[in-house]
């Protein structure tokens, strides 16, 4: 490789081969722990994603938890906890946290001129965006886990029922639940990233993130059943992923097909939620994605020249 390089030791010239000895594997380890340290000294990453979930958690449940009986008994034939009830919006809530700030690191990156040092050094920048996302994917594994067994403490707390009565499908309920999180950050990360590109600014991308995102949650099924919600909230429900997402974590908690926007009995239990939950997650993780693949290339080729 050909080059100069600055006082930091980063490569400010165009690189002519890969260097030797390093693999794509070394290259997303690489990112991946650049990224990981990078969130966890952004005190404003660490509130949204790990504080603030937790703070809506109790308050919610102390204040919805006390009016919330009825409307969970016309929804639901059994007798479940608002504890129960609210842990997949909270889930949901924490992700979608998580994947808004997506973009503010990038954003750094551009106004740094790091993202420029970076698209011209020997990394890989396909490993180098992986490790990215493998960084948000780890916090969003982190605070589920975080947020499932607070919940079942406030249930233990309340009603001191067992762990087979919070999460009814078990252990690999759990990683059901994990996995539909990654899948639904993941188009939320590509949502952030696209505000990110387009704006170019960090205040700006926080701004268009939340002014979206956390409307989306109350036009949806997380924390109260649709049936008790006025008309124009179910209909914007329809076409909202967050509904999918709560929806598809609250099947697996409880056991039973729970969708409310969708007219789907042909899986059979809790699969009539979560694989059309599932199949809508992807439909917009793919259009999201591609549209900001598009937009990461084009900033590429625009920073490299």
């Amino acid at each position: 490789m050909s080059g100069q390089f600055d006082g930091d030791g980063a490569v400010v010239s165009e690189p002519t081969q890969k260097a030797p000895g390093r693999s794509a594997t070394a290259d997303v380890r690489v990112s991946f722990r650049r990224w990981l340290v990078k969130n966890v000294r952004n005190p404003y990453v660490v509130f949204t994603s790990l504080v603030q979930p937790v703070i809506f958690f109790v308050l919610f449940v102390e204040v919805f938890g006390a009016v919330s009986g009825d409307a969970l008994s016309q929804a639901f034939d059994s007798n479940i906890s608002y504890v129960t009830y609210l842990s997949p919006a909270i889930i949901i809530m924490s992700t979608l946290s998580s994947a808004a700030t997506s973009g503010i690191g990038l954003v750094d990156d551009m106004e740094e001129g790091m993202f420029e040092k970076v698209l011209v050094s020997p990394m890989n920048r396909s490993a180098m965006f992986l490790g990215k996302l493998l960084s948000e994917v780890a916090r969003i594994v982190v605070q589920t886990m975080i947020i499932l067994l607070l919940g079942y403490l406030l249930l233990t707390l309340k009603t001191g029922s067992s762990p087979g009565q919070y999460v009814r499908t078990g252990i690999p309920g759990i990683l059901g639940i994990v996995l539909i999180t990654v899948l639904f950050g993941g188009a939320f990360m590509a949502y952030s990233n696209i505000v990110a590109l387009v704006s170019r600014d960090q205040e700006a991308t926080i701004m268009f993130s939340n002014l979206l995102t956390f409307p989306l949650m109350f036009v949806s099924s997380a924390f109260l059943p649709l049936d008790v919600l006025p008309g124009w909230i179910n209909a914007i429900a329809t076409v909202n992923p967050i509904t999918y997402g709560v929806d598809s974590v609250r099947a697996i908690m409880l056991g039973r097909d729970v969708m409310t926007v969708l007219d789907v009995t042909a899986f059979g239990g809790l699969w009539s939620t979560v694989i059309p939950g599932i199949t809508v997650l992807t439909g917009f993780n793919l259009i999201l994605g591609t549209v900001a693949v598009r937009l990461l290339r084009r900033a590429a080729r625009a920073e490299v020249q």
